[in-house]
């Protein structure tokens, strides 16, 4: 069986029914976690569905946990992250969960297989200009980290390398579990020839040469204080390091300046900064009340 975990949180509903509506066609089990304030009514028809919701927003990485622990109690083999800005095709699943059957078979490590990312603003497709290939085993191209949203789980492997990640709450949630992963000598893959429509911030912005993804100022605390977070983990890598170091500066300026609600952005951004150096985790209204 295939399942998949789709986190909700203030969604668009025609959207969010667009992508539920092509989930229920390829999915056995679909499992919904909503960290909305209030319900989401989903008026679609599905037999094998589990809802959660928490008004209290749980975070991204707890809302994944939840997902993926449904999917393993009733037998899936695979599980799919979907986040609600995502757009699939009606053979999306079968093309991801087939190339996880064939590394199977083959004997590779692979444990977790993403879309090519076309981004929903530039309609052109994501090809990270830092980010490096590994390998490539013909429709695969092993990489350092994948998103979450698309991405494939082989669900027989996770417990080499544990769940997502709850302490940072968000941001980077996805790529610290990837990493993890490859540190356990796994392999985490792009399929070449699947995309995948995201949205990937709220807008775009560019400063100093350097173009960034503006998202909501509560945002701000999780990125800059999980930065300072994962620097000092050993297996988060050193490219990565240097790039958010160098970057950092001009993000902080950048939104003191050039954004909406300057001073909010700076109060968080700070408050990230304060927590990330201090090495406070979870979320930003357990840290700051």
């Amino acid at each position: 069986m295939i399942g998949a975990a789709v986190v909700l949180y203030k969604p668009d509903m025609r959207q969010t029914e667009r992508l539920l509506h092509s989930a229920f066609k390829q999915f056995d089990v679909v499992s919904i976690i909503d960290n909305s304030p209030e319900v989401t009514k989903i008026d679609l028809e599905f037999d094998n569905i589990h809802y959660h919701h928490f008004s209290n927003n749980i975070g991204v990485a707890a809302a994944h946990n939840i997902g993926l622990r449904d999917l393993i109690t009733v037998g899936c083999e695979f599980a799919m992250l979907l986040d609600q800005d995502s757009e699939i095709n009606e053979t999306f699943a079968f093309r991801l969960s087939s190339l996880l059957v064939a590394s199977r078979q083959q004997n590779r490590p692979l444990i977790a297989v993403g879309p090519r990312i076309i981004c929903s603003f530039s309609e052109k497709t994501i090809r990270p200009r830092i980010q490096r290939e590994i390998s490539r085993y013909e429709d695969l191209v092993c990489v350092t980290q994948i998103i979450s949203s698309g991405m494939m789980i082989d669900l027989s492997k996770i417990s080499y390398t544990g769940l997502k990640d709850e302490s940072l709450f968000i941001d980077g949630v996805d790529h610290e579990w990837c990493w993890r992963a490859r540190d356990r000598n796994f392999l985490v893959a792009i399929a070449d020839k699947v995309e995948m429509v995201h949205r990937l911030g709220d807008s775009r912005s560019k400063f100093a040469g350097v173009t960034y993804k503006v998202g909501s100022p509560v945002r701000l605390y999780y990125q800059f204080r999980n930065i300072l977070l994962l620097l000092r983990r050993g297996y988060v890598p050193n490219y990565w390091k240097v790039r958010n170091v160098c970057v950092l500066p001009i993000r902080f300026l950048a939104n003191s300046l050039l954004q909406e609600r300057r001073l909010e952005r700076i109060k968080f951004m700070l408050c990230g900064i304060w927590d990330g150096l201090l090495g406070a985790t979870g979320a930003y209204s357990d840290n700051w009340k």
